[in-house]
């Protein structure tokens, strides 16, 4: 296979074959994160993704799904995309599902029609990063949309027939904002109603802009504590109609797994004992990104 960079992928697809069809992220320009810092975005050839598919023919018989790198594989113009699916199913026809990065601006730029056929030719996960459904928060880190611009591109990839992932970040909105953060993003999963919600803990990269705040002092990274207590409020705030909320993440000082509604009770349940340090939350040096 032919990796370039720096290579990432959800949790949910560490088994996954990783087919690199982008170097990079669109946007590139989210203040928390460094994974693509000074790299500039690029589309690999379609002949270099074409041997990788050939390659994963030949040696990746064993695995079922695979996952499209890196930061936002949805960009690439639709007709490219298109061969690389066709490619797959052709080349790989015992994969049961293809998944990939995306964002607002990736999901705004494709019509639905264009959404659903990339749908009926096997993408069938996207995940999302939300972040945050305040809108104050999401200005200061860069992400580029407003609330109700991620809501509306959350709610078209589901019209489209994908499942869908919502990553969120505790902590990213400091200790001023933390529960307005919280009820907020709660909120705006309730409007989308997505199929998975990951909520990872905020760590500070060095070389990103927020750490560069955190250093000058004009950004306050919370307590352990405190992320849990805006955990407890935006899983509280949240009202999924069938949807896994986990926040399992290695980051993450308390893991959870919840299946809404059914685990709500019990899970806020949980994260009160912790509260109230009834439960041990995971050491610093265990957490990793």
């Amino acid at each position: 296979m032919h990796y370039e960079g720096t290579i990432i992928r959800p949790p949910s697809e560490a088994n996954s074959i990783l087919l690199q069809i982008t170097v990079g992220c669109s946007r590139n320009s989210c203040t928390f994160c460094g994974t693509y810092a000074g790299e500039r975005f690029r589309i690999k050839s379609d002949e270099i993704v074409m041997e990788d598919i050939a390659f994963a023919a030949a040696y990746c018989r064993r695995q079922r799904r695979v996952f499209l790198c890196d930061g936002d594989a949805l960009i690439i113009p639709q007709a490219r995309l298109m061969r690389i699916l066709e490619a797959i199913r052709t080349e790989l026809p015992w994969v049961t599902r293809v998944g990939a990065y995306a964002n607002a601006k990736s999901l705004k730029r494709k019509r639905i029609d264009e959404l659903r056929e990339l749908q009926r030719l096997g993408l069938g996960i996207v995940y999302m990063g939300l972040e945050t459904g305040d809108d104050e928060t999401l200005r200061r880190i860069h992400k580029g949309a407003d609330a109700a611009e991620m809501t509306a591109m959350g709610l078209k990839a589901r019209e489209a027939g994908f499942k869908l992932s919502l990553t969120v970040l505790l902590g990213i909105a400091g200790p001023q904002r933390s529960q307005i953060h919280a009820r907020e993003t709660g909120r705006v999963l309730t409007a989308i109603d997505p199929d998975y919600v990951g909520a990872l803990s905020l760590m500070l990269i060095p070389g990103t802009p927020l750490h560069a705040d955190w250093s000058r002092g004009d950004f306050i990274l919370i307590s352990p504590t405190q992320m849990l207590a805006e955990l407890r409020t935006m899983l509280a705030e949240t009202h999924l109609s069938q949807g896994l909320f986990h926040a399992n993440h290695a980051s993450n000082y308390l893991p959870i797994k919840a299946r809404l509604p059914k685990d709500k009770a019990a899970t806020l349940k949980l994260i009160d004992r912790a509260l109230t340090g009834e439960i041990s939350l995971k050491p610093e040096f265990m957490r990793a990104l």
